[in-house]
């Protein structure tokens, strides 16, 4: 059962020092603030975690970080995902037996631009190697290919490990349809911060968030309103967050939200090239969001 599945799960960042190493104490902090905010669940080495930048030494030390960090207190969502299909069946396999996470993340392929038929047997290659929980990640924006609604209802009927789909595409005619015919039990996750309570509104079950690593406990009060019918009450958050929410965009992710971190004193704004942390201006507008939001 994926009931855990519902409310927020965090795309949580990699701490980096100054010197641009992997920083594991404030890796710690930043699970401690997570757990303290009482978010449903984390999402490990996902794009907001910059693992494209992670030699396998560090995404391995990542894990068992947040593993012992953890302790068992939330489920851990590991994002393996990439173009080349047999690679990641290999790398789901090997991880299963090594970090037994609670579910895997696995973003539809890129750069490829395959068709639909080769995104629906891309993800059945992995649902079929593995027993875990697979939750599809449709984000066109970074794939340059969306996956339709018709993929994903096709997965979502024909395998019962795939258990959800992150969508990020911004569409709204494509989530309806997906949650109008989905099977019961399948799950749509918003895999956008500012309009997961629309999406919540209309039949998602929660959000994968970004925002939710600096500003974890109003977030989930937040989806926690709107998931128990409390639209007033969710209405209210939405307006006091949404400054935070969209600034964590306007450098690009995860560099906004690793600024906001920073003025919390929970980990440096540092990222890893091409990346490049947020600007002075950038910062100082988070600072005022902040203040004015709290």
């Amino acid at each position: 059962m994926t009931n855990w599945l519902r409310g927020t799960g965090v795309a949580i960042v990699t701490p980096f020092t100054t010197s641009g190493a992997v920083d594991y104490a404030a890796l710690d902090r930043l699970v401690s603030h997570l757990i303290q905010g009482n978010v449903e669940y984390l999402v490990v080495l996902g794009t907001t975690g910059e693992a494209a930048t992670l030699s396998a030494e560090e995404q391995d030390k990542v894990i068992k970080q947040v593993k012992e960090s953890t302790q068992g207190r939330l489920p851990i969502v590991l994002g393996i995902g990439g173009n080349h299909t047999a690679a990641i069946v290999e790398k789901i396999q090997d991880w299963e037996k090594v970090y037994q996470p609670d579910a895997i993340l696995s973003v539809s392929p890129y750069y490829n631009k395959p068709t639909q038929e080769g995104i629906f047997q891309h993800y059945a290659a992995l649902a079929s190697a593995t027993n875990l929980p697979l939750i599809l990640y449709n984000v066109p924006g970074r794939t340059a290919s969306n996956m339709s609604a018709e993929t994903t209802l096709r997965l979502a009927q024909g395998f019962a490990n795939i258990v959800a789909t992150k969508e990020a595409s911004g569409n709204f005619e494509q989530c309806m349809h997906i949650m109008a015919e989905k099977p019961e039990g399948f799950q749509l996750i918003s895999g956008e911060d500012s309009i997961a309570l629309p999406l919540m509104a209309l039949g998602a079950t929660g959000v994968i968030s970004v925002a939710a690593n600096a500003i974890p406990g109003p977030f989930s009060d937040l989806v926690r309103a709107a998931l128990a019918g409390d639209f007033e009450g969710a209405r209210k958050l939405q307006y006091q967050l949404l400054d935070l929410m969209n600034l964590n965009f306007v450098e690009g992710n995860p560099a906004g939200v690793k600024a906001l971190l920073a003025i919390q004193e929970i980990c440096e704004k540092t990222v890893r090239l091409p990346l490049v942390e947020a600007s002075a201006a950038l910062s100082q507008r988070m600072k005022q969001a902040w203040e004015k939001a709290f």
